[in-house]
């Protein structure tokens, strides 16, 4: 099925993220990095000394390697095992976990990655938005696309709360949230124009940036001694 995405899918940069990002992260990592053009704009603008991709699909890859310092060819979770623990500064997983099998193991292994402090940005599509709701409602209509919150790649869906609840399932604390609307569409106005009161249906994805704690909450027989 990715073999009908056209070119810019594997080749677009994220710079709907830039709000998002720390002003230094020594290493970054990307899960699912594309032609690695992301990553190679967030070292070019001074934010990170050292930038690591993991891609799939070989002829993306081929083209990350050329602008990345390491790059790894394959599934993120073979790969995972490969990378030190602790040794991120900052992971990105843009338009990525919704693809995965198991999104919520996935993202706990891909956490222990981080360094104690460390970010990692994510970016989903919201279930909820109009365009898959009213059609759903009115006609009974769940109809598959070749790009889009439908996209027929997908194969975890999420609203904004259980997007949220993927993160802290995985031991990250909420840091940051930011709505983003379909492209050409009015979606943006309508939600100011309701001062926010129908975002969740507004909102065609979410970018959303968690930290991992500095220190690791005790055992719960711990707790209960200091209590």
């Amino acid at each position: 099925m990715y073999e009908d995405k056209q070119d810019n899918y594997f080749a677009f940069v994220r710079r709907d993220i830039e709000p998002l990002l720390p002003r230094r992260a020594g290493r970054v990592l990307e899960v699912g990095c594309g032609g690695g053009g992301t990553l190679a704009w967030i070292k070019a603008s001074g934010r990170a000394r050292w930038v690591v991709g993991i891609e799939l699909f070989a002829d993306a890859a081929a083209v990350a390697r050329t602008k990345l310092d390491e790059l790894y060819e394959g599934d993120v979770d073979q790969h995972i095992g490969e990378l030190t623990p602790g040794s991120f500064d900052l992971i990105l997983c843009l338009d990525v976990l919704e693809h995965l099998v198991d999104p919520w193991a996935t993202l706990k292994r891909l956490q222990s990655l981080l360094r104690p402090g460390g970010k990692l940005i994510a970016s989903l599509p919201n279930i909820r938005h109009h365009s898959v709701i009213l059609p759903l409602l009115l006609t009974g209509k769940w109809r598959y696309e070749t790009a889009g919150i439908m996209d027929r790649t997908h194969l975890r869906f999420f609203s904004r709360e259980t997007a949220i609840d993927l993160l802290q399932q995985a031991g990250l604390q909420l840091a940051d949230e930011r709505p983003t609307y379909a492209w050409g569409s009015w979606d943006k106005w309508k939600d100011l124009l309701s001062f926010g009161l129908f975002r969740n249906f507004l909102s065609f994805q979410y970018l959303l940036s968690a930290r991992k704690p500095e220190t690791a909450p005790a055992p719960a027989a711990a707790r209960l001694q200091l209590a």
